[in-house]
């Protein structure tokens, strides 16, 4: 896709991410919703096709804390957004991190 068709976001870099950006973004269930579909997708999700429990503006809210907090990518293509979540670059900054929070989630959950 060309660059005049698709306008990307800006989110920090991998060595930019912080940990408490990243611990303040998860500590909302919503957020952890988002991460939990994201990471299952393994891949980009348009944002219409995320279920959530929310109204629209409010998930688009709380995609933007993600990504300002570098847990997402998105950008246009269109008048649709796409979302993936940045498991590598997490994995490489704080090794370890998203799957120790998604397990501690699930055994909340039950």
């Amino acid at each position: 896709m060309s660059d005049d068709m698709e306008t990307r976001f800006e989110y920090p870099e991998r060595d930019e991410i912080e940990l408490v950006d990243v611990l303040q973004a998860l500590g909302d269930p919503i957020r952890m919703q988002l991460v939990r579909i994201l990471d299952r997708s393994n891949g980009e999700m348009a944002c219409s096709e995320f279920e959530l429990p929310v109204a629209k503006s409010t998930a688009s809210h709380h995609l933007k804390v993600m990504r300002e907090a570098g847990l997402v990518t998105a950008r246009f293509e269109g008048t649709r957004r796409f979302y993936a979540l940045r498991r590598d670059d997490i994995e490489a900054r704080f090794p370890g991190l998203l799957d120790t929070v998604l397990r501690a989630e699930e055994r909340a959950a039950t």
